[in-house]
């Protein structure tokens, strides 16, 4: 079966996930995010990072829509966005010839 051919919005939506997931920090908290929800605290005890720093990237990675935010109070609570990286596999895996299984 052919894979359909790709539009330069896809590619451009691909590569900016990927541009966001190729710093070190940011994947490490996308990871702790997959494992469970948190604040900017408990991810600067966790990366030993000051908390702008650990602020600046959750930012970036909000806005790449990787993750989502909600109010508990006065605490922002980070969790990673399953509904986002399940659409960027899919895209990806439209593009990529099947794997033949061995």
């Amino acid at each position: 079966m052919a894979k359909k051919a790709f539009s330069e919005e896809a590619v451009g939506e691909l590569a900016q996930a990927f541009r966001l997931l190729s710093d070190e920090t940011r994947l490490k908290i996308v990871f702790y995010l997959a494992k469970d929800e948190q604040n900017v605290g408990t991810l600067c005890k966790t990366l030993h990072l000051a908390q702008p720093t650990v602020s600046h990237h959750l930012g970036l990675l909000r806005m790449g829509r990787l993750i989502l935010n909600r109010r508990n109070g006065k605490q922002v609570i980070y969790t990673l966005n399953r509904d986002m990286l399940k659409c960027i596999s899919a895209e990806l895996a439209n593009y990529l010839p099947e794997m033949s299984r061995k």
